[in-house]
Order: C-alpha cells, then sequence, then structure tokens
C-alpha cells in the first residue's frame, strides 16, 4: 500500500523553499530535493493541490504547475482520481546530475582507495586457483580474518576472540543484520540526531520506533535528554557514532561514554556502536574506547574498511558476545549467504598493514579539511566552521534555514551536496550543511568558491522573514 504524506508534513519539509521565482519552480525543486534525499519515499501520495496551497499560503495554481514540472521530469506520476505520487527513481534519477560531468561530487563522504590496494588485489588474484577451490558459501567469515579483527580488537584494549567477529558485506549490512536480529516491530531504538541516514534507513525498515537524543558541534552529546530517553522509553537498542560522528564529527569524552553505557545498562538496552569512523583520526589522538565492564552481551561494535581502505571493498564486521554472533549467523542466510573469498583474502592482507595506512588516510583528510576551512573563511566568512579532529566532513551552521535550497542550487552550479536534513530523524537541520573534506583539495577549493556564489543567490532571493538584508536569522 502506498504511503501518504500530509501537507502539512511536506510544508514543514520544505523548509524555506521560496528562494527563486517563478515560485513553482522554486516548490518543485524543493519536492525534488525530497526525493533524492529519500525524504519522501517512492510510491508516496503527495497532498491534493488545493491543501498544499493553504499550507504553503501560495495559489492552487502554483502548486499545479509544479506537479506538472515534476510530472515531466518523472518524480510523480499524476492519475485523474487517485492523486500525484512519487516514483521510483531507481538509476535513472532525472534530479541528479552524473558527477562524471565535471561535477564535484560531495554526497558521499567516502576518501579514494588506498593507493596499494591495488597491488595487494593483484597479489590475491594471482591465488585464484586456491580461492575458487573452497566452498564459497561463508556466513560466518574466513578464520585468519575474524583473528585479524580480533586483534585489532586487543590492541585498542578490548579483550575479543575471533568466535566473537562476525564478518560482513560492509558495516551496512552488518547494521542490517543486528537491526533485524534485535529488533521487533515497534521496538524503540535510541539514536542521535543528526546521524548516519542509510543506519536510520535500516532502522526503520527493521521496524524501530526511534528516539532521537541531539548531538551538536558545540556541546556533544545531550547526556541530561540521553538519561531521560533511556529511563522514560527503554528502548531496546541504541545505535550510536562514538568517535568522528557523522556528521557533526564529535567524538565522545569518557564521561559521555560512561553515562550513556550506565543509562542504557539500567533500561536494559543494547547498545550498538558504529565505529567505521573511528580509525580516521587526524590531531586527536589516543582515546580510551571506552563501553566495556558492562553486562554480557550489552555492547555489540560495527566495523568495516570502506572509509579506511576503499568503499568499493565491502569487507565489514561485527564485534559482540558469542551467543549474539551464534543468532547472527542463523538468521543471515535470509539476508546473503556471506561475505565473497576474494574480498575477504584482501581484506585479510589488508589488516597487517592498517597502521600505515591509517596514517597516510590522516594526511590526506588533514589536507582536505585544511583546504576546506582556509576557503570556507575566505568565501563564506559567516559560517559557523566546528573544530574537528579527524572523520570526513565538517557540519556546518548556516545563518538562515536554507540548506535544502542551497542544496538545490548548488547542483545547478555543478556541486552536489546532501542538504541537512537528511541526516536529522525527527526534522530540522536546515540551518546546516554537510561539506566532506574527502574530496581531492582543489575540488573543495572550487566548492567553497561555488557556494559562496549560490549562496548569495539563495539569500538575496529569500523572503525577509527567512533572513535579514545583513545576513541574520530574524
Amino acid at each position: 500500500m502506498d504511503s501518504r504524506v500530509s501537507a502539512r508534513t511536506l510544508a514543514n519539509a520544505l523548509g524555506g523553499w521560496r528562494t527563486r521565482e517563478p515560485a513553482y519552480e522554486a516548490l518543485a525543486d524543493g519536492i525534488r530535493l525530497l526525493c533524492l534525499d529519500n525524504r519522501i519515499a517512492p510510491r508516496t501520495s503527495l497532498p491534493a493541490e488545493r491543501e498544499l496551497a493553504t499550507a504553503l499560503q501560495v495559489s492552487r495554481s502554483t502548486v499545479a504547475a509544479a506537479y506538472r514540472s515534476l510530472r515531466e521530469t518523472g518524480h510523480i506520476r499524476s492519475l485523474r482520481g487517485s492523486g500525484s505520487v512519487t516514483r521510483p527513481l531507481g538509476s535513472r534519477d532525472p534530479g541528479r546530475a552524473d558527477p562524471g560531468d565535471g561535477m564535484i561530487d560531495l554526497q558521499q563522504a567516502s576518501p579514494p582507495a588506498w593507493p596499494g590496494l591495488a597491488g595487494v588485489i593483484a597479489e590475491v588474484a594471482s591465488a585464484a586457483p586456491s580461492l575458487v577451490a573452497r566452498v564459497g558459501y561463508d556466513v560466518l567469515g574466513r578464520p585468519e580474518l575474524r583473528a585479524a579483527i580480533a586483534r585489532r580488537y586487543e590492541q585498542r584494549g578490548i579483550p575479543t576472540t575471533p568466535d566473537e567477529v562476525l564478518v560482513t558485506t560492509g558495516a551496512q549490512s552488518a547494521i542490517h543484520l543486528v537491526s533485524s536480529v534485535l529488533l521487533g516491530r515497534g521496538d524503540r531504538v535510541l539514536a542521535e540526531t543528526p546521524t548516519y541516514p542509510h543506519a536510520v534507513d535500516a532502522l526503520r525498515r527493521a521496524g524501530a520506533r526511534l528516539v532521537g537524543v541531539p548531538v551538536s558541534v558545540d556541546d556533544g552529546w545531550d547526556l541530561e535528554r540521553a538519561e531521560q530517553a533511556f529511563a522514560r522509553t527503554l528502548p531496546v537498542m541504541a545505535y550510536l557514532m562514538p568517535d568522528f560522528q557523522n556528521p557533526t564529527g564529535r567524538t565522545m569524552s569518557p564521561h559521555e561514554r560512561d553515562t550513556i553505557l550506565l543509562a542504557a545498562e539500567r533500561a536494559g538496552t543494547v547498545v550498538v556502536l558504529d565505529e567505521t569512523t573511528a580509525d580516521l583520526d587526524i590531531d586527536r589522538g589516543p582515546v580510551p574506547p571506552g563501553f566495556q565492564g558492562g553486562e554480557p552481551g550489552s555492547v555489540v561494535r560495527i566495523g568495516s574498511l570502506g572509509k579506511t581502505v576503499w568503499g568499493g571493498l565491502r569487507v565489514g564486521w561485527v564485534r559482540a558476545e558469542g551467543e549474539l554472533i551464534r543468532r547472527l549467523v542463523a538468521a543471515r542466510p535470509a539476508h546473503d549467504l556471506g561475505t565473497p573469498e576474494l574480498e575477504q583474502e584482501v581484506a585479510a592482507r589488508v589488516l597487517s598493514e592498517l597502521d600505515t595506512i591509517v596514517a597516510q588516510r590522516s594526511t590526506l583528510l588533514r589536507a582536505g579539511r585544511d583546504a576546506l576551512v582556509d576557503a570556507l573563511t575566505l568565501h563564506l566568512p559567516r559560517w559557523r566552521l566546528p573544530q574537528v579532529h579527524g572523520g570526513v566532513a565538517l557540519w556546518l551552521g548556516l545563518h538562515a534555514p536554507l540548506s535544502s535550497a542551497l542544496v538545490i542550487e548548488a547542483r545547478s552550479r555543478g556541486v552536489l551536496l546532501t542538504a541537512g536534513p537528511r541526516f536529522s530523524i525527527d526534522g530540522g537541520h536546515d540551518r546546516r550543511l554537510r561539506i566532506p573534506f574527502t574530496a581531492p583539495p582543489e575540488e573543495l577549493t572550487r566548492a567553497a568558491e561555488v557556494l559562496a556564489e549560490a549562496w548569495e543567490q539563495v539569500t538575496s532571493a529569500a523572503p525577509m522573514a527567512v533572513v535579514d538584508p545583513v545576513g541574520a536569522v530574524v
């Protein structure tokens, strides 16, 4: 059955949409962005023209023209008597420019492949006869790879045996699998807001009802809200990114880790830690891992090689108490039949060089971060730039709720970004913009120049109720 979005909900999601003329195209662009960001799911029924016009305080003809524009670009279909419904875009995406056409693509916060990876893959491929002699269906993971992952945890001060490790096809696969085993439909899950949107998608697909706890670049985790949420809602699971949180870049202090773990234990909550960015240190220095000493099975850790080595190396893992690993293995065949042998062999070899790889990553990310900060400081001096010591992105503060409008305008100028609300679990964050610093410094510098041009256009066209002549929030 198709879902529906009310006129009021759609109006709130659009935020400051009216930033250019004609108004109907500005409205159509705003709805396109919601579809592209998956904030409006495919096959969702849109409000009737009259209802949306009333909610947005525009004429019905403006909404009708916007819907007509959306039909022309393939984003919606309209049937007489049935209203307008968003269409699955799949690989054919009329609203998303092809990054291969000279665009600067900053939608994904993922560094390029580690330079030594091609050589490792070639070495592994030369041993293909021994690889294809294996059965090929491996729902637990190769013993040598699980042992290597366990050693990495041991080095961090987290005692781990290979029996406490399950190898998956990337971290996203791990999140899906853990969610499917731990959660039932309607179970509450505590999650940071803003947070990694694909994890939210996985949790909701598992039937979770999300309880948001704010995390900010200035103040970190709202511990008072977190303790209240644990005590009041008794969530079955908590999904957290304690190191270089995506998108804010914040890292939990030892006090924050201890406070959240204690609150989770009191509520009987399983804490799932997404540590895919934990190794992306630039200049933070070592931090104790935390989240230790709890009840058996109360902490699950998810990792991968996607950010440190290459996004195309689809190898991730779950580190958990042995009983949960056995439950995950039993449930996995419904999701997939194991991690490919070739990728596992590459991962095992790469892990032996991970310290060298992490050092190279630190140098690359430092160059990108510093270039982006310098360019934004020069071209957009009134934006709020956080200090981040690692991770993959800056979570920028805008002085008006125009993130979505800015992303649309920047797209037309050749820079692809994701608007702030995509990272929210309960609405908002249209005053925020995530810019990854994983691209080459020269691309980041150019992107900042384009954003300055786009921001001038968006703010000059925005209503006075959104931004005043000098750019302050009204």
